[in-house]
């Protein structure tokens, strides 16, 4: 069957999105240009702009569709862990483990930089994480693990955050944080742990 303009439409600006993220993280957000993103997606730079309007924009809704991806992740995590003790240790587990895709982790650090420049990506950016920290401060409500949920919610953004970082300077690293982020949301250490039946 033959894609209708709307599916082509749909299907170019989705190649673009892919090239101009792939960009950022190989050259830098100030190296990306209309004629590289066109190259890269295998289309007329003409439509670079009709989709997007400027170079900018299309690299903002990249940018921020790749963060809304991998805060969804944890999120997902949450969501889906069982509930009681059980689930909130296997929740703990997953975000100790997590280590965001090197190229995700790049652009990220990319976005923030062009967002001390870009108001529209400042509040993307802001807008991402309030619907994070809101999440994360019900989840720890809902598990009566503290009684402030929304700043230890934001304090283990900042950590899982700076974990990622840490991963991206040094792919090896290997410090164990199921101790540091049991402390943060009120758990027990493992060797203090009620034993199980």
């Amino acid at each position: 069957m033959t894609p209708t303009s709307v599916e082509r439409g749909q299907e170019t600006r989705a190649r673009l999105l892919a090239a101009a993220g792939q960009l950022i993280v190989e050259e830098g957000w100030g190296a990306v240009t209309t004629r590289k993103i066109a190259a890269r997606a295998d289309v007329r730079a003409g439509l670079v702009h009709y989709h997007f309007g400027t170079v900018t924009d299309l690299l903002i809704e990249a940018s921020l569709e790749t963060v809304e991806r991998e805060v969804g992740i944890v999120m997902a995590m949450l969501d889906q862990a069982p509930p009681g003790l059980q689930g909130v240790e296997l929740a703990v587990a997953g975000m100790a483990q997590y280590s965001a895709d090197p190229a995700a982790t790049v652009l990220t650090s990319e976005m923030l930089l062009a967002a001390t420049r870009n108001e529209r990506l400042r509040t993307g950016l802001a807008t991402l994480q309030g619907k994070w920290v809101q999440a994360v401060a019900r989840w720890l409500a809902d598990h009566g693990l503290t009684t402030d949920p929304e700043p230890t919610a934001l304090a283990l953004g900042a950590l899982l955050d700076g974990l990622v970082l840490h991963r991206l300077v040094d792919p090896q690293l290997a410090v164990p944080v199921d101790g540091p982020l049991r402390r943060l949301i009120g758990l027990p250490e493992a060797a203090d742990r009620p034993a199980t039946p």
